[in-house]
């Protein structure tokens, strides 16, 4: 890092909404409103690192940062006790000692007129937990009062491979404890019972390896037990190695054996992958099935269901990946919309396609079925792709009996079971398939 950065990512001061984006009021009324809507809100979480230090904002600091070395990532000391790239300092995670605030702070605080009631709810903080004055603690509390404050719903936690597992655990119990007071306090705004969740950016972690990221000389556990999920890294070449019944059918069982209980994010695009999976958006379609129909959890990034492409003449690296909103392609690209907005929206009402079991019905036409019973829930549906415009009949008997009737959210079409067999006659490929209300 070299200046502040256009993107808003990186820190000066954690107890505060960067004015780019709004007021803290303006926060408060996204996270009421979007709780009003069905929608939960998880914020970013950044521990490992402060922003660069560039004229107007000097390095913290030494007991609080280190600035060198810089990673090499060959081993697992030389990810952690070094600074993830050149000018971005890097918290001193793994110590204790009591520290003051950064006089960068003080200053600023007290230019805002809020030093005062700062300090008092650190002093509330540390009494309260019995943490030392380190660090990584003052930041979990900065980040856990969003949690009471605004009562978001989760993090997604970046860097988590360049701090001690251990921190995880610490901030968990940080977060979890922010979020049973917030529920405590202002039990009108509780969506539910669900707990706080965390899904954790560990760069390189796959499926493939199970729980574990291996350092190369250490591996390590994330999901112990900090973490409800990683993202995926794997699943972008996944996707473009295999066929939808092939991911489909390696992913059901991994999550049903070796990940048992905890989950995945899976993404095909992001704002920092500099391989996206279509950058060029040139099978907007295909994007979706896999993304949106695969086991695991799905991360949508904006412009994904656009068509934005990630290739933008003149920017130079993860610019590509950040340019703005295609608003004014939308009108031209509807059917794309559309398509991601179906598929979403199934995926949204029926959690058996993203957490049931996987079983393929038929290859030709291909046909499989999602299956998931947990805790008194119960939800069963069947999906075809690649199938052929007009008249289709597909093979249902595995997961609806004779006499059911049913109906394809796709397109809306209805037909009841007959000898194990559903009709439909629509001018799309997909079926999309639940029992009718």
């Amino acid at each position: 890092g070299y200046t502040y950065a256009y993107h808003g990512y990186w820190a000066k001061d954690w107890t505060a909404v960067d004015p780019n984006y709004g007021t803290a009021e303006d926060l408060k009324e996204m996270v009421e409103v979007a709780h009003n809507n069905g929608i939960r809100v998880l914020l970013d979480a950044v521990i490992n690192h402060t922003g660069p230090v560039t004229d107007k904002d000097p390095v913290w600091p030494s007991d609080w940062v280190r600035t060198e070395p810089q990673c090499k990532y060959n081993s697992y000391e030389s990810t952690i006790s070094c600074t993830l790239v050149k000018n971005l300092p890097d918290i001193l995670t793994d110590s204790n000692k009591e520290v003051e605030l950064p006089p960068q702070l003080v200053e600023k605080w007290k230019a805002e007129g809020r030093y005062v009631q700062e300090v008092k709810e650190l002093d509330e903080f540390f009494k309260s937990t019995g943490h030392p004055r380190a660090p990584r603690f003052y930041i979990m509390k900065w980040l856990a009062d969003y949690i009471h404050d605004y009562g978001i719903d989760g993090y997604r936690v970046d860097t988590v491979k360049h701090t001690e597992e251990y921190v995880w655990q610490e901030f968990k119990d940080v977060c979890d404890a922010a979020f049973a007071k917030f529920k405590t306090d202002k039990p009108e705004k509780v969506l539910d019972d669900a707990p706080f969740y965390l899904v954790g950016e560990v760069y390189g972690y796959g499926l493939s390896g199970g729980q574990f990221y291996d350092f190369g000389d250490k591996k390590v556990n994330y999901f112990d037990d900090a973490f409800n999920s990683l993202i995926n890294f794997d699943f972008k070449w996944n996707s473009k190695e295999s066929y939808y019944e092939d991911l489909f059918k390696m992913y059901s069982d991994k999550m049903e054996s070796d990940m048992d209980g905890y989950g995945i994010l899976n993404y095909l695009s992001s704002h920092d992958d500099g391989q996206p999976f279509d950058p060029l958006r040139e099978s907007p379609i295909k994007t979706a099935n896999y993304l949106l129909l695969s086991p695991g959890a799905s991360q949508v990034y904006y412009g994904d269901e656009t068509a934005r492409k990630l290739v933008v003449e003149g920017a130079v690296g993860d610019a590509n990946l950040r340019s703005n909103m295609n608003w004014e392609q939308i009108a031209d690209n509807q059917a794309i919309l559309e398509h991601w907005n179906k598929l979403g929206q199934f995926r949204r009402d029926h959690p058996a396609v993203g957490a049931g079991i996987h079983q393929m019905i038929t290859s030709q036409p291909y046909v499989f079925y999602r299956s998931l019973s947990h805790s008194g829930f119960d939800d069963q549906v069947v999906i075809g792709l690649d199938l052929s415009e007009g008249e289709k009949e597909i093979d249902v008997r595995t997961i609806f009996a004779d006499g059911t009737k049913v109906r394809d959210a796709y397109s809306g079409a209805t037909a009841t079971v007959e000898g194990g067999k559903a009709n439909f006659n629509t001018e799309t490929t997909i079926l999309l398939v639940e029992k009718q209300n």
